[in-house]
């Protein structure tokens, strides 16, 4: 009997590894994403019915009752709690990717005394817990008078360290000899760092501009202790207390979470096909 060929038995393999993934990875999937269709799902059923036992999947009475009544209670002012954490959110994903960035860039593509030492250092304070910092944060912005203002939450934020080493990163595998032209043609190195490295940064500033809208649209811990007056403060802090307002009313807090959720959904859904790409890409130097 004639032994197959070396490449046959590599691509059996490599297929039953592939079916092996599927059998994990699609059940994993279904398990995961179950909660959120439950809650988008609740959101339009009744109270009586979502409190039905044994519990309905589908509704059964099909209404956006809860919708509307949250969207005409007078003490939910829906706009200004959107607005602050937009302006949150936009804001720190504008200026952490300029900072990042840049300062990726300048670690990975120029040479200079200590460049070693800073980075590692910099590295290092990944390790400390944010619970670390809240005390100190806080009373500099009190000295500040930045508590109780959006301020608060956009001027500490200027610095993400996992970003500066996510870009180093990437920026380690842009070509010297691309950077190096465009200095012969007499190019600035801001020019240089806005027309030629920002494009080849594309995939991560994709990926880390969502993950750092997601982490400032949902921050809930930082803002409750900044923000205490109702006014200013963001969606996942009075979805909370929209919740104990209506701790027996399920429906209600199923459509409030949907309301918050849906904004991370779409920015999701915008940069999805950059995320695997960029996250993939992380790390594949130096």
């Amino acid at each position: 009997m004639e032994a197959l060929p070396n490449n046959t038995h590599k691509k059996r393999r490599f297929r039953l590894g592939q079916y092996g993934a599927y059998l994990i990875l699609v059940p994993a999937s279904i398990i995961a994403v179950l909660p959120f269709i439950w809650m988008i799902l609740g959101s339009f059923k009744s109270g009586r019915e979502i409190r039905q036992v044994p519990p309905t999947f589908l509704p059964q009475d099909f209404t956006t009752e809860n919708y509307e009544t949250i969207f005409e209670d007078e003490s939910l002012t829906l706009g200004v709690f959107y607005r602050n954490s937009a302006i949150i959110a936009f804001a720190n994903v504008a200026q952490v990717l300029f900072t990042s960035s840049l300062f990726g860039y300048v670690f990975a593509k120029f040479e200079f005394k200590g460049k070693s030492i800073i980075f590692w250092f910099i590295m290092a304070t990944l390790i400390l817990p944010a619970q670390m910092t809240m005390i100190p944060g806080y009373l500099i912005l009190a000295k500040l008078k930045l508590l109780n203002k959006l301020w608060g939450l956009i001027i500490p934020a200027a610095l993400d360290v996992f970003g500066i080493f996510m870009f180093r990163q990437f920026a380690l595998s842009i070509p010297d000899e691309l950077l190096d032209a465009a200095r012969v043609d007499g190019a600035s190195e801001f020019r240089i760092y806005r027309t030629v490295v920002l494009p080849q940064l594309s995939p991560a500033l994709a990926t880390f501009g969502m993950l750092t809208f997601m982490y400032n649209w949902n921050a809930y811990l930082w803002p409750l202790i900044v923000l205490t007056e109702q006014r200013v403060r963001t969606l996942p802090i009075i979805l909370t207390w929209y919740s104990n307002q209506h701790a027996d009313q399920l429906h209600l807090t199923m459509a409030a979470s949907v309301l918050v959720v849906f904004p991370v959904l779409l920015v999701f859904m915008a940069t999805q096909r950059w995320i695997v790409r960029g996250i993939t890409l992380t790390g594949m130097k130096g």
